[in-house]
Order: structure tokens, then C-alpha cells, then sequence
């Protein structure tokens, strides 16, 4: 007699009576298996889709801080499998992930892509490899590369997944969309498209939903919301004896014909016309990033096209996707003044010691720098301000971590890209401080100002719209003119070069890239150089994108600075294998 299917059988030893007995399967099981089942099912949906969006051919990418950047027109490939990798992170973390279509101060013709952990931080380490292999792989391995990647985090598949992600103002960006999009569907991820929006923005929207409302809405106007409202409340704290003093709310604002320049009007409608803001540069007339924008201003120390500087008006340049802030002017002379990242953050560093100090709270308060720090910021911080300063490798991402050993981490690059980070801790001491009766009017009142402060920074990335809040918030209550800001310490004059080499990886480096190991010699003949000079200092390191080395020197004055970058610049063409023309000297 056959067996009854689904059920197991067996012969009764008394009666020879065939008994069946119904197998019960777990319903645990058969949903694993049938979950599991279709998720190779997608797979291989998104290997056919990969050859739709194929990779082109001999081409490779590599995920670094600032994602993946390249043409536009090379990127639909990565677009659409970081729409699959967005899902993967999104079902391991069980949280919503960002990804923002940019490729923030490139040109115009450039385009990237970066994804954002659920608190708002950047893709950690581990996943810029899987970014990296997965955007790499050939199309008909995408499947077998998503499969390795759920087998080596151990991704539990049956999570549902759910991302957010915005763009620039770039052309390609609505393409690019597209391709993102199409990912995401393909593993059947939920998803939130929120259009343009600037990088910080989205970094805080997502922080804002994965903490479900405690850290804001997760919306544009939630945004400016929170910061207007942070905004105001300080200046009314401070207002007594500060706004009749040298503090001018006029500010002239360069958007780098980018998205930042579309949204500084939406924040003005929120602030009571406090702060008299012009917007140059809106993208009306001129290209993105084309000779404006902060890392124009930065390198090239002059004011941007596009903008008309009134003398001793302050002025503002943001990057492309609006997650860098430089502030300059031209003094009656013509002068140009250059108040960078490091102006930023002894700012920023300076008064929050000023509050700690009448608040009378004990939290441990440090600054983070690059090697690019001005040597005169450093100083000014750790000796005057006495502020410890600690040096860490290029790249926000390893400042952001560094700030997290303070209590409060104020972290800035000199390109102007940082913010502030406050502990749990020092949060809830600031906010008890603010009600404990038992303390002084003035205590509670400067921990007041400091609550204040910690609402009007964007914690989760630097923030051209919330750094300059931040500067106007500070130089209220100071009561300062943009001079007197300046004048808190002069810069070192530098000069930065770039030595085209054959192979970058010959330069390698330690002590957070200011010391070279390799090649032999090279260290040495730099520490020559800058021993022929006062007040100098000298470091190379190797680009993380292009076959480049790029010098930092600087001395007592321009000339010297100019004349020990082009010797060290020298060195590394000789040493490091330098290619095309040499290095060409300061006079040529």
C-alpha cells in the first residue's frame, strides 16, 4: 500500500492494520524555506537586472569617505547595486539607511553616491569593502557577491528593509535615481524618495526616524524647524549687551550653484529676520562647483565669480552638497582674509569652554584637527585656549570617531568640513544643569545657552546651514565683528602642491600622515628643508584617488612657505617616481 504523502506510515504488529500518522511540520521551517526561497529568486533577478545596468567595461571603483565618485555617465551600474547593498545594510541593522546621490565639490559633470548608517554616521569600514567588491564585480557575479556578503554578516533575510535617499541639483542625479531606486525594488526594500535635498539634511532625517522623533522629525521642515528654534532661543538669552555691540547680522552667502543655495531662503523664512543674508551663486547663471564654492575659495585664498564683496562684509562659501563652510572677506584695503575650518573650530571650541567654565559643568572638551590644521590654530587651542588638541589621519570619518572620546568632540578639517559631538552624558548633565535650583542664576543660565547650542549643531555630519547658525549664534554673543574674530590668532601662511607620480602606494606614511616611511630618504630630505626655516613644518601624503602627492608647507612668511613646498615638492618627484613635468618654482 503506498504511503500517504505529508504523512509517515507503519504496520500494527497485532492487527497488521496500516496506521497512518500525520507528519506535522514546523511552521518556523517552511517559512525559512519559503522566504529563502525567494530571495534566490531575487538574486538572480538582480543578476539579470546588473546586465540591464552593466558595469563598464576595464572600469573600477573604490568606496571612500566621500563614496564613490567618478563621470556621471560611468556610475549607473554602482547606482543601481548600492540600491541592493542599501537593502542588505538596511535588513542587518534593522534600521532605515540613507543614500545621497552627490558628488559634493567636484565639477558639474561628476556624480557619486554615498550611503549613511542608521544614526546618521557614515557606511563603517567593514561595508566600504562589501561597496567596493559589490560595484566591481562583473555582471554576472552580482548575484554570487550579494550572496557571499549576506553569508559573511550573517543577514537575516526575512527582515524587512527600508531606505531613504536625495540628490543634488546635478543633471545626472535624476538618472542615477532611477538606477538607486530599481535596486532597492529588486530585493523588494521599502523606500523614501525625498528629491533635492543637501547631504546633511538626509543625514539628519535619517538619524531623526531611526531614533524615532528623539533627535527631530524626519522632515525638510522639522529640519528647519529645530535649528530655527535653537536659533532664536540663544539670542534671546544672550541678547542683553550683545546685539549693540560690533556684531553685524549681514552676511553675503556664495551657494556654489548647488542645492545649499535652494535651501539658505527656507531657512531664512523661519529665523524673524534676524540675519540679512544675500544668496549669490544660486545656480541661476553659473555652473556648479565652477570657480566658487568653499573648496575654490580655500585653495585658490581669493573670493569667488559670482559674488560682489562689499569691504568688511562677511562672506560664506559652501561646497556643492552644502557639507562645507568657509567664511572670508576683503578688508578696505583689498585684502582678501580666509577664516577656514580651523577658524571654525577654535570658534566653536573657545566658547563652548567660555560656558563650561560659568556653568560649572566637568566635561571633558577636546578638538580634532588634520594635518592640514594650521600650526598657529593648534597652538592657539592647546596653549591659549588650553583645549587638548588631538591629530588624526585625513578624512572626516576618522575625526567624527576621534571626537567620540570627548565628552564634547569639536572636529574640523580645514576645508571646512566638521561639527560638534556631545555624549549622552554630557547631554543629560547640560539638561539637568539647566533646572537644578540648588546652582546659580549664571550656572543654569550658560548651561542654558549651551543646550541651546547643542540643538542648533546637526551631530551627525558637518552642516554648512547649521555650522553658519552655529558662527552667527557665537559671534552674537561676542559681539564681534568679523575682524575681531580674525584677529583671535593669525595663520601661518602655506602653500599646498600637488606631484604627479607614477604610483601613489610607493608614499606611505604613520603619526596621522605627518611623517613619510616610505620611499627611503624622502622623510629625511623633508626634515632638512624645514630646518632651514623658522616657524616651518612640511608633510606629504599620497591622494586617495589619483595617482598624486600632495605638499603641505608652511613658514614665517608666503615667500618661504612657497619656497619650501616647491623643495619638498622636488624631493617627492625624485624619490617617489614623479612623472610629466617637474615641479615648477614659486617665481616661474
Amino acid at each position: 500500500m503506498a504511503s500517504i504523502p505529508g504523512k509517515i506510515d507503519f504496520t500494527c504488529e497485532s492487527t497488521g492494520c496500516m496506521i497512518y500518522r500525520i507528519h506535522v511540520q514546523c511552521p518556523c521551517v517552511s517559512l525559512r524555506s519559503k522566504h529563502r526561497l525567494m530571495m534566490d529568486t531575487l538574486l538572480q533577478t538582480a543578476k539579470r537586472n546588473a546586465m540591464k545596468y552593466s558595469k563598464p567595461k576595464d572600469q573600477m571603483f573604490a568606496y571612500g569617505t566621500a563614496g564613490f565618485r567618478n563621470r556621471s555617465d560611468l556610475l549607473d551600474s554602482v547606482l543601481y547595486r548600492m540600491g541592493l547593498l542599501a537593502v542588505l545594510r538596511s535588513k542587518l541593522t534593522k534600521g532605515t539607511i540613507g543614500v545621497m546621490i552627490t558628488a559634493s565639490h567636484n565639477p558639474e559633470q561628476d556624480n557619486g553616491v554615498k550611503l549613511m548608517e542608521p544614526m546618521g554616521e557614515m557606511l563603517i569600514p567593514e561595508w566600504e569593502i562589501f561597496a567596493t567588491e559589490l560595484a566591481n564585480a562583473k555582471d554576472e557575479d552580482v548575484a554570487t557577491v550579494l550572496q557571499r556578503i549576506i553569508a559573511s554578516a550573517s543577514i537575516d533575510t526575512t527582515i524587512p528593509a527600508n531606505v531613504f535617499f536625495a540628490r543634488d541639483t546635478r543633471s545626472s542625479s535624476n538618472t542615477l535615481a532611477q538606477c538607486l531606486q530599481e535596486g532597492i525594488e529588486t530585493l523588494h526594500g521599502k523606500y523614501s524618495d525625498f528629491g533635492l535635498l543637501t547631504t546633511p539634511q538626509l543625514h539628519y532625517m535619517v538619524r531623526c526616524h531611526n531614533s524615532q522623533g528623539a533627535y527631530g522629525q524626519p522632515t525638510e521642515q522639522g529640519y528647519y524647524n529645530k535649528l530655527s528654534k535653537a536659533f532664536l532661543n540663544f539670542r534671546k538669552l544672550v541678547s542683553s549687551g550683545s546685539g549693540d555691540r560690533g556684531y553685524s547680522p549681514k552676511i553675503i552667502v556664495d551657494g556654489a550653484n548647488g542645492v545649499g543655495a535652494l535651501k539658505v531662503p527656507q531657512l531664512i523664512s523661519f529665523l524673524e529676520g534676524t540675519l540679512n543674508i544675500t544668496v549669490c551663486n544660486d545656480g541661476t547663471t553659473g555652473k556648479l562647483n565652477e570657480r566658487c564654492g568653499a573648496d575654490f575659495v580655500k585653495i585658490q585664498q581669493r573670493s569667488p565669480d559670482g559674488l560682489s564683496v562689499i569691504a568688511d562684509t562677511k562672506c560664506v562659501s559652501y561646497d556643492g552638497d552644502a557639507d562645507r563652510i568657509v567664511y572670508f572677506y576683503v578688508d578696505e584695503d583689498g585684502s582678501f582674509h580666509l577664516l577656514d575650518g580651523d577658524k571654525i573650530a577654535t570658534l566653536f571650541a573657545g566658547y563652548i569652554q567660555h560656558l563650561l567654565t560659568l556653568s560649572g559643568l566637568e566635561l571633558n572638551l577636546g578638538l580634532v584637527q588634520t594635518a592640514y590644521a594650521n600650526g598657529s590654530s593648534t597652538r592657539y587651542a592647546s596653549q591659549q585656549m588650553k583645549v587638548p588638541v588631538a591629530c588624526t589621519k585625513t578624512g572626516v570619518k576618522h575625526l567624527h570617531h576621534q571626537a567620540t572620546e570627548y565628552d564634547i568632540g569639536v572636529y574640523f578639517e580645514a576645508n571646512g568640513h566638521g561639527t560638534i559631538l556631545y555624549s549622552k552624558r554630557a547631554e543629560e548633565l547640560i539638561s539637568s544643569t539647566c533646572g537644578n535650583t540648588s546652582l546659580s542664576e549664571s550656572q543654569r543660565h550658560a548651561a542654558s545657552c549651551l543646550e541651546c547650542l547643542v540643538n542648533l549643531t546637526n551631530q551627525t555630519v558637518g552642516d554648512a546651514l547649521a555650522d553658519m547658525m552655529l558662527v552667527e549664534a557665537i559671534l552674537y554673543a561676542r559681539g564681534w565683528t568679523i575682524h575681531q574674530w580674525d584677529h583671535s590668532y593669525t595663520d601661518l601662511p602655506n602653500r599646498q602642491l600637488k606631484v604627479k607620480v607614477k604610483d601613489r602606494t610607493v608614499i606611505t606614511t604613520t603619526d596621522a600622515e605627518r611623517k613619510v616611511t616610505t620611499p627611503p630618504g624622502l622623510q629625511s630630505a623633508i626634515d632638512e628643508e624645514v630646518a632651514k626655516h623658522q616657524h616651518a613644518r612640511s608633510f606629504v601624503r599620497p591622494s586617495g584617488t589619483e595617482d598624486v602627492v600632495r605638499v603641505y608647507a608652511e613658514a614665517g612668511s608666503q615667500i618661504l612657505a612657497d619656497k619650501l613646498a616647491y623643495d619638498v615638492a622636488i624631493h617627492v618627484f625624485n624619490l617617489a617616481g614623479g612623472k610629466g613635468d617637474m615641479p615648477r618654482p614659486p617665481d616661474a
